[in-house]
C-alpha cells in the first residue's frame, strides 16, 4: 500500500501538542489512520530512547527486528505443502545493524522450517555480529563464499531474497565494493525481494535512487516507517514495531495501525 507522507517535523509537533493536550493520552492502537513518517533524525532518537532510558540492549532490540521481519516473509509467503525450492530464501546481510538483523531473520527463517542461504560479503568485526553468524553457522544455515553474477542462477535456486544490507544513515559507499556489487545484482533479479526498514540503496529521507535502485515487493519497517517509505509501491509494507511502548510511540506521534492478537506485525 503507498503511503501518502505528512510533511515532516511540523506534523510531529502538530501531534505531540494534540497528543501532550490530552490528559490520559489518546490510545495509539486505535488512533486515526494518519501516519507519519520518522526522519532519520527522529529515528535515531527514538532508539537512543529505548537504549538509554528504558535499558533495552542492542541485542534486544536486533532479535525483536529479525524475528518479526522472519514472520513477515511467513505471512506473504507461507510454506508450500511440498516443493523443496519453494522453502528456500537468500538473505543478504551487510556489516551494518540491518545485517545483524538479517542473521536474525535467518535464523529464524529456519526455525520455520525455510532453507535460508545467508550472502554476507562484509563481515563486521562486531562482536554482536559475530555470535549472529556463529549462531547461524551451529544451526546449519550456509553462507554463499561469492554472490552468482549470472543472475538467473540466483531465480532457479530460490523462492525470493531478503534485502538486509543498508539501513537509514549508512551510506552506500561506506560498505565497500562486495555489498554495492551485490546490490548491483539484486536490481536485477526477478523473484521476489524483501527489504528490511528501507530498501538497501534509498536514500532514507527522499526516498531518492528510488525509481533507478532496489524495488522490492514487501518492506518491513523497524519501529516505526522511515520517511522515504512514502515512495513504496510494493505489494506489501508491514511495521515491525510492538516492542515500542506506548509512551514512546505518543512522543514521537506516532499513528500507526493496531496489532492483532498476540502478532508482532502490522499490515499498512
Amino acid at each position: 500500500m503507498h503511503l501518502k507522507g505528512c510533511g515532516g517535523g511540523g506534523c510531529l509537533r502538530a501531534q505531540i501538542t494534540s497528543a501532550m493536550s490530552s490528559a490520559a493520552g489518546p490510545d495509539l492502537a486505535e488512533a486515526p489512520e494518519e501516519r507519519c513518517f520518522l526522519s532519520t533524525a527522529e529515528a535515531a532518537a527514538l532508539e537512543r530512547e529505548l537504549l538509554e532510558d528504558y535499558r533495552f540492549g542492542r541485542q534486544q532490540l536486533v532479535e525483536w527486528c529479525g524475528h518479526a521481519s522472519a514472520v513477515a516473509v511467513t505471512k506473504v509467503f507461507p510454506l508450500p505443502a511440498h516443493s523443496r525450492k519453494q522453502r528456500t530464501v537468500l538473505v543478504v546481510c551487510g556489516p551494518e545493524q540491518n545485517g545483524a538483523v538479517g542473521l536474525v531473520c535467518a535464523r529464524h527463517l529456519r526455525v520455520f522450517e525455510y532453507e535460508p542461504t545467508i550472502f554476507y560479503p562484509t563481515r563486521s568485526l562486531d562482536p554482536l555480529h559475530r555470535d549472529l553468524t556463529t549462531q547461524c553457522e551451529k544451526m546449519d544455515i550456509p553462507f554463499l563464499s561469492y554472490l552468482p553474477t549470472e543472475v538467473q542462477l540466483i531465480n532457479d535456486a530460490y523462492r525470493l531474497v531478503v534485502d538486509a544490507v543498508l539501513g537509514p544513515g549508512v551510506e552506500l559507499g561506506k560498505v565497500g565494493g562486495p555489498c554495492m556489487r551485490a546490490l548491483a545484482t539484486l536490481k536485477l533479479l526477478s523473484i521476489p525481494l524483501v527489504s528490511l526498514d528501507i530498501p538497501s540503496g534509498w536514500d532514507p529521507e527522499t526516498g531518492g535512487d528510488a525509481e533507478d535502485g532496489l524495488r522490492p515487493d514487501v518492506l518491513v519497517s523497524l519501529a516505526a516507517p522511515k520517511q522515504c517509505a512514502g515512495r513504496f509501491s510494493g505489494r506489501h509494507h508491514f511495521v515491525a514495531g510492538r516492542f515500542v511502548p506506548d509512551d514512546v510511540r505518543r512522543k514521537f506521534a506516532l499513528r500507526l495501525p493496531g496489532y492483532t492478537g498476540t502478532d508482532c506485525i502490522a499490515a499498512l
